[in-house]
């Protein structure tokens, strides 16, 4: 659901400007209580694996593919404000190394992609969570249903911002219809992905999912008629070496499907760009900035084997990206200072 530069107008596109540019200042402030000497390394993991994934289009009907948008998988395993960022960081590099997504558009993707899947993901995941048993089953259950939900959220918005400042004079019924349509397909897909992963993660370290904490208690024993916490079973060293497989399985995990998997994507158009195409609202698209980077379209240039040449482009994204995010909130974790982690 990149939306590229000429879709919105300048006012319109400079007015979501502005509030991403709000919604990230927040998420600035708010991820400080989220992140912890644990989870702040896997912070930037979760940027790059959302990376590696949204190169892995699937068909999701004629002619139309669809890809994770992140949303719902980064609030539920890094916290909400936490997960504005991660999405944002990939639409950052997206933009300016790959010309994936308009630059003027930028603020439109961070607003859409980033800021409603997190909010409408992590406000359906919360509630769910809540009210389904306090099981680690039941927070894969609600991350399917959360995931499946944001998408055509997002699609929702993204109708209303072109309803206010599109740029072809187009009937909103009929983009609304087509959007939220194949957005419920795509939906599908990234709720699979997003409870899949969300399991994997909480099978191994359920205490570095966000959405996870507190779902269970201390061990108690009754030590001179009082009930006191159990020692903890892990030690802090293997704590930590845990903590290092889990990152060093993630990083090869994104490299390989960035650097391999991603050749046997679907090349058909996504749900945006179909959509697009079969209502005329790109008419008016603008090229690129960085359109001939040397990334440019997830390709690196001059290298003429295809598969090479995008397999490269895959691994430098996963790579810049988790270089970007890690400084991110490294950076966001040393000026948390006293501040208390956030239980929620």
């Amino acid at each position: 659901m990149h939306v590229p530069d000429g879709f919105i107008d300048a006012p319109t596109s400079a007015a979501t400007g502005v509030l991403a540019a709000g919604a990230l200042a927040v998420s600035l402030k708010g991820a400080r209580r989220e992140l912890d000497e644990r989870t702040a390394p896997l912070a930037g993991l979760v940027a790059a694996f959302i990376f590696a994934v949204q190169m892995l289009n699937f068909p999701v009907a004629a002619g139309t593919s669809g890809h994770l948008l992140g949303g719902a998988l980064a609030a539920i395993l890094a916290g909400p404000f936490t997960g504005i960022l991660c999405v944002s960081v990939v639409l950052l590099m997206q933009g300016i190394l790959f010309a994936d997504g308009g630059l003027t558009a930028l603020g439109v993707n961070i607003t859409d992609m980033a800021i409603v899947t997190t909010v409408v993901a992590y406000a359906v995941f919360r509630g769910l969570v809540k009210a389904l048993p306090r099981t680690r089953r039941s927070v894969t259950v609600a991350s399917f249903l959360a995931a499946l939900v944001s998408v055509p959220a997002a699609a929702v918005v993204f109708t209303l911002i072109y309803a206010i400042g599109g740029t072809t004079d187009v009937a909103i019924g009929k983009v609304a219809t087509a959007m939220i349509g194949v957005h419920v397909l795509i939906g599908i897909g990234e709720a699979t992905i997003t409870a899949l992963t969300v399991g994997a993660v909480i099978a191994v370290r359920p205490d570095l999912v966000h959405g996870a904490r507190g779902l269970t208690q201390r061990l108690k024993l009754r030590l001179g008629g009082e009930l006191v916490d159990a020692p903890a079973a892990t030690s802090e060293p293997v704590a930590a070496r845990s903590r290092r497989g889990l990152w060093i399985t993630g990083l090869v995990t994104s490299l390989v499907l960035a650097g391999v998997v991603s050749f046997y994507a679907s090349s058909s158009p996504d749900g945006l760009e179909k959509v697009a195409a079969d209502q005329g609202i790109d008419k008016k698209t603008e090229r690129h900035p960085s359109a001939d980077s040397p990334l440019a379209d997830y390709s690196v240039k001059d290298i003429r084997d295809a598969r090479l040449s995008g397999g490269l482009a895959g691994v430098i994204g996963v790579g810049a990206t988790v270089v970007a995010g890690s400084a991110v909130f490294w950076a966001l974790r040393r000026r948390r200072g006293g501040e208390p982690v956030e239980a929620g």
